[in-house]
């Protein structure tokens, strides 16, 4: 059924507890925010499993998506009164394509896309989304989607959306460091937008905000390794995934396995992305889903007849984690066959049962990418901020820290240590 639009101007404010009141200056994006599909997003958590670390750290990709329109509003106004030309349809696209930008994530942020639905990525799914949206609205998007895909003749709107300077990682820097207390990430995020212009069709920082960057991102790298990847988020998280990947093992083996309507087809079908792209049914059961639906299942399979899939979700609900060692190095096979060896052992499971108990992966964090943010001198002349910066190296920037991660259970840790 089409979505009708309004005929006025609604002129709403919200109180956003991150940055006051915020006035939606655009019927387009007044009329999205109603739409059943942008209000899922108050159903799915912006930080995963990280509440079980920081206990306030409860805020939802709804807030995040009202926070990012908000700061893009302001960038506008900004850029506008340096002389940038934006025309009234533009500004409205901009808005509608970063208010919608995250409208394609499944349950718990990505626990969906990396464990039951392969090859398929949040971003893949906004982009259809949007065009069903655009389908209802007869054409209304056609601008933010020519914006969300980088297709729109005028590139900085394109990097005011997504880009290494972008208001999705301004909100989420801000956002999540307020929720989760952390106050590392707090940032200056009215500063740098205040500093942005536009050059040659790029967007641009003038120089004298670039310390206000070099704090940006700072703020990004310590949020990234105390919250995004705390230890124990991960662990939460990666245990997330393994739940839902041993559901699915059970339900396509023909065992019974309880699923919400809306989990069902992603638990009991194998999906691709070609299946996901090609069947419009499936993306309609994706937009019933969200964070309940799997919370539900894990309240039903704590008490299932499988000892995998009872284990991992009783330990979930209850927050009784596995243990989770971190370092530089990668652990190699002899130390994981052991873990697996003891959990076998002690649980009293097959082999492939245990290999389930012993989570093994690799996560890393880079500063910068190089050619992401351009810095503007007084002069007129541009230069990359990598060579700009006086505070951090190029060598600083770019660098990758990655870790290596081994998770299993804590009653295992006693035996072999």
């Amino acid at each position: 059924m089409a979505v009708l639009m309004s005929n006025h101007n609604k002129h709403k404010i919200l109180n956003d507890p991150v940055y006051g009141f915020i006035t939606i200056q655009h019927e387009l994006s007044f009329d999205l925010m109603d739409h059943p599909h942008v209000q899922r997003l108050r159903r799915i958590s912006q930080l995963g499993l990280s509440n079980l670390v920081y206990p306030g750290a409860v805020h939802n990709r709804f807030h995040h998506a009202i926070g990012a329109l908000h700061l893009m509003q302001e960038a506008i106004a900004v850029l506008r009164a340096k002389g940038t030309e934006i025309s009234d349809s533009e500004a409205e696209g901009a808005c509608a394509a970063i208010l919608l930008h995250d409208i394609g994530h499944g349950p718990f942020s990505h626990a969906l896309e990396h464990s039951i639905v392969k090859g398929v990525h949040h971003e893949d799914i906004s982009t259809l989304i949007m065009a069903r949206l655009n389908d209802e609205l007869n054409g209304a998007l056609d601008t933010a989607i020519a914006i969300f895909n980088d297709h729109h003749p005028k590139k900085f709107l394109h990097q005011l959306v997504s880009s290494q300077l972008d208001m999705d990682r301004m909100d989420y820097l801000a956002r999540d460091s307020f929720y989760s207390g952390v106050a590392e990430g707090k940032i200056g995020s009215e500063r740098i937008i205040k500093m942005l212009d536009v050059n040659n069709n790029e967007l641009v920082v003038e120089e004298k905000g670039i310390y206000s960057i070099e704090k940006f991102l700072m703020a990004r790298r310590l949020m990234y390794w105390q919250v995004y990847l705390h230890r124990t988020v991960l662990c939460a998280e990666f245990m997330l995934m393994s739940a839902l990947r041993r559901a699915k093992e059970l339900a396509q083996s023909g065992k019974e396995v309880f699923t919400t309507p809306a989990l069902s087809t992603f638990i009991h079908e194998s999906l691709d992305r070609t299946k996901f792209f090609a069947d419009d049914a499936i993306l309609d059961q994706f937009c019933e889903l969200d964070d309940s639906d799997v919370l539900c299942s894990l309240k039903v399979w704590q008490h299932h007849e499988d000892f995998v899939l009872r284990e991992f979700s009783r330990r979930i609900i209850h927050r009784d984690l596995f243990r989770i060692e971190l370092r530089p190095d990668a652990f190699d096979a002899r130390e994981t066959e052991q873990l697996t060896a003891a959990c076998a052992k002690h649980f009293d499971i097959s082999k492939e049962e245990a290999d389930y108990f012993v989570i093994n992966d690799r996560i890393d964090n880079k500063l910068y990418e190089y050619g992401g943010i351009t810095i503007q001198f007084k002069n007129g002349s541009t230069a990359d901020f990598a060579d700009a910066s006086d505070q951090l190296s190029r060598e600083i920037l770019m660098r990758t820290v990655a870790k290596s991660f081994v998770c299993y259970p804590k009653e295992i840790a006693e035996l072999i240590h």
